[in-house]
């Protein structure tokens, strides 16, 4: 494995029409009402957080996307082509969980004829190991919460909105590396 790579996680989630119903606060003895048209209409994302391996003063980056329906292979790779116009032809190490799309033939051999990605597979259920998770726990509690949109399109604004609240806060990404344990420069040993 090249060291002087970018290491990025990949995860994907999904959003819809029904709200993710949250805490809030209101005036005494006036219960808040959510009123939706309860249709099931969904979009994925994907977020893949990445963080330079030898200097951290590159601060972290993440790159997303939103798509109507569900990801499949093929939707997959248009997300890694994205990834690499974004990260420019510099080495990733892509880590990502084992979802069958990201392991099928196709998929398999797209990635073998790239040059500038490694992948790296998560043990078969870790999610409190993927910063990306704690990305999507944010987005979910603040921008998405209580949000009774009647598009996709107003689900896609917020999440857009959140992701820009994300990007221009260059230590929140950090903090999420740093909620799951994980690190990139361990600490020198003391002699």
């Amino acid at each position: 494995m090249n060291t002087r790579a970018w290491i990025v996680f990949l995860d994907e989630s999904g959003v819809s029409l029904l709200p993710q119903v949250r805490r809030t606060y209101a005036p005494r003895g006036r219960t808040p009402l959510l009123r939706h048209r309860l249709n099931w209409k969904r979009a994925s994302m994907a977020g893949a957080l990445g963080y330079h391996s030898t200097d951290p003063e590159r601060g972290a980056r993440l790159c997303f996307h939103l798509t109507p329906g569900s990801y499949d292979t093929t939707g997959l790779i248009e997300v890694l082509k994205q990834l690499k116009v974004f990260y420019r032809g510099e080495r990733v190490v892509l880590v990502r969980d084992g979802l069958s799309a990201h392991w099928s033939r196709a998929m398999r051999a797209w990635v073998a004829e790239q040059d500038w990605l490694t992948l790296e597979r998560w043990p078969a259920y870790a999610p409190e190991l993927n910063p990306v998770e704690l990305l999507w726990s944010s987005l979910k509690k603040r921008e998405l919460a209580n949000l009774a949109g009647d598009y996709l399109a107003d689900v896609a604004d917020a999440t857009e909105q959140g992701i820009h609240r994300i990007n221009t806060n260059p230590r929140l990404p950090w903090s999420f590396l740093a909620h799951t344990g994980l690190t990139l420069h361990p600490l020198t040993p003391q002699n």
